[in-house]
């Protein structure tokens, strides 16, 4: 054990990762507002939506006091919106049951929207320099293969074993150093394809290389084909405005802005104006694009409607806006549909010059 921590922590002095943006100034927000960010997307994605996350709430007061269209408006295109919500959620119990500041201890930490136990271990070793484990993908992969831990990571009788691993090599001192390490190697080493099992401090004693398995660990998931899903996506356009309606909180694109949808194209007049208070001219539906979600497939066909006549009343509830493509107010955006308008405004643009 002490030989792992000891070949690991001699790496990481020499080759660390030691100039991330997180890590400068690093307080326990920085580190919080990081590791969400970084659960399922890499770093180089990561660096400029932290930055400008930092740039509008600097810290936990900031994000609390901001409205939440604000923040989903700041994370439009980093994807999993839940997280962006659960920050927010989050941040608001910080300011109010814990004075404002990020809880140093495992069971408060994970009391608070969207953290779970890897995440508060990683707060507070690499935060708070407390002993605690991690268990994100990338140490996962780096202990299955060092320890040829068979099976998939996700079954619980696995999650066990790689927890019990990952608690018993976790060292007292230098755990903000370890955490950080194991991070590394996972990201920059001991990669999903083609390791570089000739740069690891491991490879001496890692199963996997010994015998050949870098490939074949750690085991995949067991496939399922990904359903497909179909929706009709109407732009409802009056000048240089679209109307969008605000999702529901929860499910996807949940609290986000989106264009109203419907199953087909038949009656989508009807719907504009039962629905939407508008009359208008023959719908003209658009070639359709795939989006594809983590648990499904979805494909989006637009059908864009002119409107005639509208009726203000429909603007009174707060859940539908007209969205301006020359002045684009500050809101949260599905990544497929800030594309789908910023498509339309160039649309517009070369059909009014």
């Amino acid at each position: 054990m002490k030989t792992f921590q000891s070949q690991v922590l001699h790496w990481y002095d020499q080759y660390g990762r030691k100039n991330l943006p997180w890590q400068q100034n690093k307080t326990a927000y920085r580190v919080w507002i990081s590791e969400i960010m970084l659960q399922q997307t890499q770093v180089t994605t990561v660096i400029p939506y932290f930055k400008k996350f930092m740039q509008h709430f600097p810290d936990v007061n900031a994000l609390a006091n901001a409205h939440i269209d604000e923040v989903l408006h700041i994370w439009t295109g980093l994807g999993y919106y839940s997280r962006a919500r659960n920050l927010h959620r989050a941040a608001n119990k910080i300011v109010d049951e814990f004075s404002g500041e990020l809880p140093d201890n495992l069971d408060d930490l994970q009391t608070l929207s969207g953290i779970g136990r890897s995440t508060a271990g990683a707060i507070l070793a690499l935060a708070y320099h407390k002993k605690a484990a991690i268990l994100d993908g990338n140490v996962k992969r780096v202990l299955t293969r060092h320890f040829a831990v068979e099976g998939w990571s996700g079954d619980n009788r696995v999650a066990k074993q790689l927890w019990s691993i990952a608690e018993n090599l976790t060292p007292e001192k230098r755990v903000a150093d370890y955490t950080q390490v194991m991070m590394d190697l996972g990201a920059t080493v001991c990669t999903r394809s083609k390791p570089k099992c000739h740069l690891c401090p491991l490879h001496q004693t890692c199963v996997a290389f010994q015998q050949n398995r870098q490939q074949e660990l750690p085991h995949k998931k067991p496939k399922k084909a990904l359903p497909e899903r179909q929706v009709f996506m109407m732009l409802l356009q009056h000048n240089n405005e679209v109307l969008l309606e605000k999702r529901p909180n929860i499910g996807i694109w949940g609290g986000l802005w989106s264009l109203p949808e419907c199953q087909s194209v038949e009656g989508i007049k009807t719907i504009a104006k039962e629905k939407y208070a508008c009359t208008t001219g023959k719908p003209l539906q658009l070639p359709s694009f795939r989006h594809t979600f983590s648990h499904f497939h979805l494909d989006i066909t637009p059908v864009l409607l002119n409107v005639k006549t509208l009726s203000p009343e429909m603007m009174e509830d707060g859940q539908i806006i007209w969205y301006n493509t020359n002045q684009q107010p500050t809101i949260g955006l599905p990544q497929p549909i800030k594309k789908l308008l910023a498509s339309f405004h160039d649309l517009h643009c070369k059909a009014s010059a």
